[in-house]
Formats: structure tokens, C-alpha cells, sequence
């Protein structure tokens, strides 16, 4: 297979990841002679030069030194976990302009929290039926926008999800049984049909709370959220805040506060296992200090300058231009520079100069590399510098100069086809601890091929291709929040399929199938 229709094929990792070598062969990987002491580095992990931004799978963001300080003076000494998240309740109160808050196992911990604090009201009866939480308050609405792979926090606690596109909606879903309404902060919510504001005056009548999601934002005094009707409000402590990646904040009301305090640790029952420690207590309080001290527009101006100087750096490569896009509103609140290219010139698309740069040394993680998305076919690839450390803004241009400056031709011969893959097939898939059967319902054309791939959560479309004997087949499951990216990749003998199965943030599997044969009795 030629490089072009390997990258074309991927639906998950990057390259480097579903397909070793297949890159590393025909393009040599950029790499420079620096290098330093890395604990990753003594168990074998390669480090990574982040230009992506706040992104949890790597790493997220870069601490304060205020926060590792604090962290290190909470190690020195004990404390009663309660009474010391009284005390930092109290003083996030202060901070945040609310009547209290805490500081959680992260944002989608604090989520996770908040809808049991709601359904359980903080009564141990309760909290020790979770998940079966019959008789309870055990419905949350959810708008649909929304939907996402984060209100997995809320159906942790055993909560039917009712989904609303519109007032209406909204009216006939609420109801006793009704333990909260949970909000994607956002455009939306602000703004939108079923903003946050009309649906407060909805809810706040009925007694039901609402929390909003902005995890990916920084606390305001006054709160906006809070504010405009919200009742709780998440944060995530490891974005922007810079504290320990592994902490959140939820503020607002005192008595949900109280409740979601109970369904965590140190407390036992369903929360045990969203324990923060007292060092990640103190820093994220640390964090939560020091965001309304910083200069903001100080930072802003340094990731500016340092996009521009990449900019700089590549603008006399043939055929590329640059942007750099300013955020708008709360979420995210970093610039990004945007790489485009003529691809007549440049015959890349972007995930393969995010792949070379991952695979470079020092491993660039930009776009989406190191996550478990859809590739990137745009010629366009993203920059973000706000984790950056000085001197990583060039590092990072002169790389992305020796690959766009000079690209690698893409080889032009592909195999045709040797079967046709049309009709059902039965797929026996063999995870981590477990067998499951599947099914695989084909229609090809050609050497492409689409239709339908049925597991355990349901049927999902499907794509891919055949050359040779080579099959390339991804397919993803997005319905109600949902995030399950599928890409099998195999060989064909005959009336079987085999090979192996990558599963994005869930790993990797092996696979093979069989054409059906249809019995009449």
C-alpha cells in the first residue's frame, strides 16, 4: 500500500501508532541533537513537546511553581480531610464571589459529584444504594447540545439521561423525578434558544438545580454562570488554572455543595474513588489563588509572539500560509496558529506532518496527534502554544520548516482488489478479557466499500477499502455522548477476514470474520 492510502485509511491514532513504519520508511523523521534527563525516559516513555495545548491524554497543562510549592509544603504535615475541605470551601467562597465550593478528583469528577449530591441530597441511605437509585430522583436533563463523551459523569451515578432541543421539550421532561439539568458551557448556553438564562426560569420554581460544564474555562468574580441561573459549576483543575491535572473545583450552592462533598472521598460508598489527596487539596486551592493574580494579557501576548515567530519562521516555504486564530468566548481561551499549504506543492495532508512530528525527536504533539480522533485530511495542521517553555517555539518551527520545505513524494501504485467483500459477515472480536461476536454488513464498489458494523452497543456505519488482500475497515459509534472509534485492519483469505483491531483510547483487539452462510431450515 502507498503512503497516501494508509493515512487515508486511519480512523484512530496516529499514524505512528496504527501503522508502524508506515511512514518512518519512506520519510526520514526530523530530529534534533537535545536532550535532557527525563524520568519518562527511564521506563521507556518518550517525552513530548507539547504544541497542542491543555489536552488531557498528554498531559494537559504545565503546573504553577506557586502550586508545586504549596503541594510540597502540604506534604510535610497532616490534616482532617473534612475540616480541611471546610476550610478551603470557605475560602473558595471567598475567591469566587459563591457560597462554597470544593476541590474534586477533576472536572469530570466534580460532574460526577454534583448529580450524586442531587440525587442523594446527601443522605447515607442514599448514597449506599448508588447505582440503584429506584425511587430516587433518577433522571437528568440534558440539552442536546450538550451531548458528549463528558455527561458520561453524570450516568456514572445510574441517571437516566432525557435529552431537550427546545423549550417545549424542556417543560414536558421536567419533573419529580427530575435530579438536575446539566449544561455544556459554551456558545449555546450563553446565548442560544435554550440558554442557560431561559432555562433558570424554568427550573428555578421547581427547585431543580442546574450544573453547568466549564471545564475548560477559568472562574469569573462575579460568575457568569452563576450569575445567568446555574446552581453548581465545574472546572477542571489541570487546563488553564495550571494546577494538578488530577483536580477540579465545583462551586456554587452551599447545601449541593455539602451533598456532592459526600459522595467522594474520603467518605465510603459509591464517591471512595474520587478521593483528592491534601497536597492536590492545597495546590488547586494555590491555583485557584494565583488565577486572579496573573497577568492574563501578559500570557495572551506571549502565546501570541510565539505563534508569530513560528509563523515567521516557515512563511517562504512555496505554497504555505498561516493564521492565527484568536479564541472566542470563555472555553479554551488560547490563540492557534493554522498551517495551510497548496497540497499541488505539498503533498501531505495533515495527518501526516502531525505523524512525522510525533514520530520526530523531540516528539511534536500538534492537531490532534497522540488522541484517538479521525485523522486529518485537511492540508492544514494546528499549533497552540500556551504550554510551551521558552525556546520550544523554535524547536517546533524549524521542524515543521524541514517537513513542509521538503515534502516526500507519495508513491502511486495501489493493488486492485482480489474479492468482493459484499454481503453479511460474522465477526468474532477478542478484547482484553473477553470474546464477542459482531457482524459486518457490506456493500463494495470498486476497491471501496461501505455499510453497517454491528457490537455490542448497537449498529454504526462503516467505511474502508480493499488492495490486494490488504482491508482497511473504521467505523464510529457517537449516539448519546458516545465516543467509540473502531478501525480493523486485516488481511483476506477466501471467505475470511483477519487482524487486528485498534480501539483508540480503549486499546486494541484482534478480529476475524467469516461470510455468513444463510441455513434454511
Amino acid at each position: 500500500m502507498n503512503r497516501r492510502n494508509v493515512i487515508k485509511s486511519l480512523a484512530i491514532l496516529p499514524v505512528s501508532m496504527a501503522v508502524p513504519g508506515a511512514l518512518s520508511a519512506a520519510v526520514p523523521l526530523p530530529s534534533i541533537a537535545a536532550k535532557r534527563k527525563s524520568v519518562y525516559e527511564a521506563i521507556g516513555v518518550k517525552p513530548i513537546l507539547n504544541a497542542r495545548g491543555t489536552v488531557t491524554v498528554i498531559g494537559a497543562s504545565k503546573v504553577l511553581p506557586e502550586v508545586r510549592d504549596a503541594m510540597d509544603a502540604a506534604i510535610h504535615e497532616f490534616v482532617q480531610i473534612d475540616e480541611l475541605m471546610d476550610g478551603v470551601g470557605r475560602r473558595l467562597a471567598e475567591l469566587m464571589g459563591t457560597e462554597s465550593g470544593c476541590v474534586t478528583a477533576g472536572a469530570s469528577a466534580a460532574i460526577t459529584a454534583a448529580t450524586a449530591g442531587c440525587v442523594t441530597g446527601g443522605d447515607p441511605d442514599k448514597i449506599w444504594m448508588i447505582p440503584n437509585i429506584t425511587g430516587m430522583k433518577d433522571e437528568v436533563v440534558i440539552t442536546s447540545y450538550s451531548r458528549s463523551a463528558y455527561d458520561a459523569g453524570c450516568k456514572a451515578v445510574g441517571v437516566r439521561m432525557i435529552q431537550v432541543a427546545n423549550v417545549i421539550e424542556l417543560q414536558a421532561a421536567l419533573g419529580p423525578r427530575t435530579a438536575m439539568v446539566y449544561l455544556l458551557a459554551g456558545e449555546e448556553s450563553e446565548r442560544g434558544a435554550l440558554s442557560l438564562k431561559v432555562i433558570s426560569e424554568i427550573t428555578k420554581p421547581l427547585g431543580i438545580p442546574i450544573l453547568v460544564d466549564a471545564a475548560a474555562e477559568g472562574p469569573e468574580k462575579p460568575n457568569p454562570h452563576i450569575s445567568q441561573g446555574a446552581d453548581l459549576v465545574a472546572y477542571s483543575g489541570g487546563k488553564y488554572l495550571r494546577g494538578p491535572q488530577c483536580a477540579g473545583l465545583l462551586i456554587g450552592r452551599k447545601d449541593l455543595i455539602m451533598a456532592a462533598r459526600m459522595n467522594t472521598g474520603p467518605h465510603h460508598g459509591f464517591g471512595r474513588g474520587f478521593k483528592v489527596g491534601r497536597e492536590e487539596v492545597i495546590g488547586m486551592l494555590t491555583a485557584a489563588e494565583m488565577w486572579f493574580k496573573r497577568d492574563h494579557e501578559a500570557e495572551k501576548k506571549l502565546w501570541n509572539t510565539r505563534l508569530e515567530s513560528i509563523a515567521n519562521r516557515i512563511k517562504s516555504v512555496p505554497g504555505l500560509t498561516t493564521l492565527i486564530k484568536q479564541p472566542v468566548g470563555r472555553s479554551n481561551p488560547s490563540p492557534d496558529l493554522i498551517i495551510s499549504w497548496d497540497n499541488t506543492r505539498i503533498p501531505y495532508i495533515g495527518q501526516e506532518v502531525e505523524d512525522l512530528l510525533w514520530n520526530g525527536n523531540p516528539r511534536i504533539s500538534v492537531g490532534s496527534a497522540g488522541s484517538y480522533f479521525q485523522p486529518n485530511q485537511k492540508t492544514s495542521i494546528l499549533v497552540n502554544s500556551s504550554q510551551m517553555s521558552e525556546g520550544d517555539e523554535k524547536i517546533v518551527a524549524n521542524l515543521i520548516f524541514e517537513i513542509l520545505s521538503k515534502p516526500q513524494p507519495a508513491a502511486a501504485t495501489v493493488a486492485a482488489a482480489t474479492t468482493d467483500l459484499s454481503g453479511q459477515w460474522d465477526v468474532e472480536t477478542k478484547f482484553y478479557a473477553s470474546t464477542v461476536s459482531q457482524t459486518f454488513m457490506i456493500e463494495q464498489k470498486g476497491d471501496a466499500f461501505e455499510g453497517t458494523y454491528t457490537g455490542s452497543i448497537g449498529p454504526r456505519d462503516l467505511t474502508g477499502t480493499i488492495h490486494g488482500t490488504d482491508v482497511l475497515i473504521r467505523s464510529t459509534y457517537g449516539v448519546d455522548g458516545a465516543r467509540v472509534h473502531s478501525f480493523f485492519a486485516g488481511k483476506v483469505t477466501g471467505d475470511t477476514m483477519e487482524g487486528e483491531l485498534s480501539l483508540g483510547e480503549y486499546g486494541k483487539a484482534t478480529w476475524k470474520a467469516w461470510r455468513h452462510v444463510y441455513k434454511m431450515k
